[in-house]
C-alpha cells in the first residue's frame, strides 16, 4: 500500500505520526464541520467526534482512491455542552472562565478510509481537571498562547502552557493530543502499514 494520507492539518497529529515513525502525506480535508454537529444535535459527543474524524478521511479518500486516509477529530465538553475552537481571543477567555475549576471530557477520534469508505474507526476518552484559573492567570495564559491556541478545543496545547490549567489527566497522553494514536498503530500494522 502506499504512503498514509493525513487527512488534517493539525501540527500535533502530524507530530504524532513523525514520532511514531509513520510514514504519510498530510491533506487537509474540506469538511464543514459546524454543519455537520448542528446535524447531529443531541447526539452523544463520542459519535460527533467520530462522525467528524470519518468525514475528514472519506473527503479525502474520494479525491484519491485506493490511498488509506486517516481521518482525526477532537471535541471537549464540559457540564454536557460542547466546546468548539474559539473564534476569537475574546471567546477563548469566555472558554476558560467556563472551565475553571471544573472537569473537562476530551473526546478524540479517528477514522481510516479507502475509495470513500470508511473501514475502522475508534475513539479514546480523556479526563481534565480543571484548576480555578484566576483572571490574571487566564490574560497571562493568552498573551503567551494566542493565536497558537485558537486552532485547539478547550483553548490549549498539552505539549505547551496548556498543561498549567490543569490539577489532573486520566487518560493516555495521545487521545490528550489529539488522536487515539495507540489504536490507530495498530489499525496500521493490521493492514500492513507497518510492521507486526
Amino acid at each position: 500500500m502506499t504512503t498514509l494520507i493525513l487527512a488534517s492539518k493539525s501540527g500535533s497529529r502530524r507530530a504524532m505520526l513523525e514520532a511514531a515513525g509513520v510514514a504519510f502525506e498530510a491533506i487537509a480535508a474540506d469538511v464543514d464541520e459546524r454543519q455537520l454537529e448542528s446535524e447531529m444535535a443531541g447526539a452523544e459527543p463520542a459519535e460527533i467526534a467520530q462522525a467528524l474524524a470519518a468525514a475528514k478521511a472519506v473527503a479525502v479518500s474520494e479525491k484519491d482512491p485506493h490511498r488509506l486516509v486517516l481521518g482525526s477529530d477532537s471535541l471537549v465538553e464540559v457540564d454536557g455542552q460542547r466546546f468548539d475552537k474559539p473564534k476569537d481571543r475574546d471567546q477563548a477567555v469566555e472558554h476558560l472562565r467556563l472551565f475553571s475549576g471544573k472537569t473537562m471530557r476530551l473526546h478524540s477520534a479517528a477514522a481510516l478510509a479507502v475509495d470513500g469508505r470508511i473501514t475502522w474507526i475508534d475513539h479514546g476518552l480523556a479526563t481534565l481537571k480543571v484548576r480555578d484559573l484566576s483572571e490574571q492567570f487566564i490574560a497571562s495564559y493568552l498573551d503567551a498562547e494566542w493565536p497558537e491556541v485558537s486552532a485547539c478545543v478547550g483553548v490549549f496545547r498539552i505539549e505547551a502552557r496548556g498543561v498549567q490549567l490543569f490539577d489532573r489527566i486520566i487518560g493516555d497522553q495521545f487521545t490528550v493530543l489529539g488522536m487515539p494514536l495507540l489504536s490507530v498503530l495498530g489499525a496500521l500494522r493490521e493492514r500492513g502499514v507497518l510492521a507486526a
